[in-house]
């Protein structure tokens, strides 16, 4: 059975390639989905879990994604957080057809549904962006926005710890992208056109009213109820969107938002197939965005179909 690794994930869907197919299959009937989790507990920190998440075009593919994430890995055993494999069986017969690197197709899908997110949302002259997290994902997601925004010309990376933003931004500026570590983040917030957060946050860290008319903000972690990357103010004054309307339920900027009163399940304005079939409002350009990546298992199909028809031309 072919077995596609993790370099070879990262080459066979290009940006705009992968971007692009993902919209165009959000045109179409969504497929069938499903998830079962599983966890375990740690006096430490948070839960280690695992879980299995398939989907089916009906007579055009299916595939399952395997992942793991245990958040003490690096700390633990020197091993990222995430490990992950995706199967994808022939539609006809049932029968398993490829392995894929399940991390890499994580941080393409992840960072070209955030993306995507961005080509719809945002204003199309977005010159600043801010980077929150400067984890494994960070890199793949500051690549895919300036996939969609060209005409970015800074970006700035924040971190808990200064010296994980340097390093990534000491990395991408040797590359030749406009990046730089963020020394004050209320400052780059007021200034920002785009703030993306990819983080393990419990406690908000995007602040709403430090946002200026017109910026677009995509959440990335908050994946379950007790994390949180937005504040209040930023759930009352943004137009939300999601991915998938499974974020609502699982994410603690949704969850804990409700639970308060703060907003309804109605203030969520419409989720990726409302926004390219459209079927919803967009923001207008003074109007704050907020785009929250759920990453449901139809967009881990929808990348693995970029990746093996790749590897079939190939």
């Amino acid at each position: 059975m072919p077995y596609i690794d993790f370099d070879e994930v990262h080459a066979r869907a290009p940006w705009l390639t992968l971007i692009d197919a993902l919209e165009a299959a959000h045109r179409r009937e969504k497929p069938k989905t499903g998830q079962l989790r599983l966890w375990q507990s740690r006096d430490d920190g948070q839960p280690d879990f695992m879980t299995i998440a398939p989907a089916w075009e009906k007579d055009e593919a299916l595939g399952v994604k395997l992942v793991t994430s245990f958040p003490k890995n690096m700390e633990r055993h020197g091993v990222s957080t995430v490990g992950s494999i995706y199967i994808i069986f022939d539609p006809a017969t049932g029968k398993p057809q490829t392995l894929i690197d399940g991390e890499a197709l994580i941080f393409r899908k992840t960072a070209a549904d955030t993306a995507l997110g961005i080509r719809l949302l945002a204003r199309p002259d977005a010159k600043k962006l801010v980077m929150m997290g400067a984890g494994a994902l960070a890199p793949y997601v500051i690549e895919a926005a300036l996939a969609v925004c060209p005409g970015i010309d800074e970006v700035q990376v924040w971190n808990r710890t200064m010296e994980k933003a340097e390093a990534l931004a000491s990395d991408l500026s040797g590359r030749g992208l406009p990046v730089v570590p963020c020394t004050d983040v209320a400052a780059a917030h007021a200034g920002a056109d785009i703030i993306l957060a990819a983080t393990m946050a419990e406690e908000p860290i995007i602040r709403g009213d430090m946002l200026k008319p017109g910026t677009h903000v995509g959440l990335i972690g908050s994946f379950r109820p007790e994390m949180r990357e937005g504040d209040d103010t930023l759930l009352t004054r943004a137009k939300l969107y999601v991915d998938d309307p499974s974020a609502i339920e699982k994410s603690g900027d949704f969850t804990q938002a409700i639970e308060a009163g703060v907003i309804t399940r109605e203030d969520v304005l419409g989720d990726l197939y409302d926004l390219c079939q459209g079927r919803c409002a967009l923001p207008g350009p003074d109007d704050i965005s907020m785009f929250k990546n759920a990453g449901a298992s139809q967009l881990d199909l929808m990348t693995a179909q970029v990746i093996t028809a790749h590897a079939i031309e190939g």
